[in-house]
């Protein structure tokens, strides 16, 4: 059965006497030990569901910690192959070298060096502008002190935890 079978069933029935209820669906008779064993039903899927969430959790858990043992790893074998590139390209001094299994040779390429002490001094139709973003944290303490921000609102919410 499903849990909104079960919650349908048990709060469809009313309490006659201290140890019958009726379904007002079915018309049926019902006496407590059926309604107590619903709600047992009832928490058993409710843990079960918990426990799946948690189950869940943990695995994407270890999933995120060999995602990050693997990026670690092609991190190092990276830094490991630009120094190697780099020391070929200081030792090759910009001559070709050619096998069967590789071949090296240098291309040119243009690129704009930039010191940052002169930011100032640039122009602004060379500056990158990025839009404004609002500072979230900043406008929850101002409207807890009071004040009113144009389209702003604290708004409370429920959260489920489970451990």
């Amino acid at each position: 059965m499903k849990l909104f079978d079960i919650d349908a069933r048990i709060m469809a029935c009313v309490k006659i006497d201290d140890k019958r209820m009726l379904d007002t669906e079915t018309g049926e008779v019902v006496d407590l030990e059926a309604i107590e064993a619903l709600e047992m039903e009832r928490d058993t899927k409710l843990e079960n569901i918990g426990c799946w969430y948690k189950q869940l959790l943990a695995e994407a858990d270890a999933i995120k910690a060999e995602k990050n043992a693997m990026a670690e790893r092609e991190k190092v074998r990276r830094n490991k192959a630009e120094s190697l590139k780099g020391f070929l390209g200081r030792y090759l001094d910009g001559k070709k070298f050619e096998t069967a299994k590789v071949a090296m040779s240098f291309r040119k390429s243009e690129a704009v060096e930039f010191d940052a002490s002169y930011m100032a001094d640039v122009p602004v139709e060379f500056l990158k502008l990025r839009e404004p973003e609002l500072d979230k944290t900043a406008v929850k303490k101002a409207i807890k002190a009071g004040e009113e921000i144009p389209g702003c609102a604290l708004v409370t919410r429920q959260n489920l935890t489970i451990k």
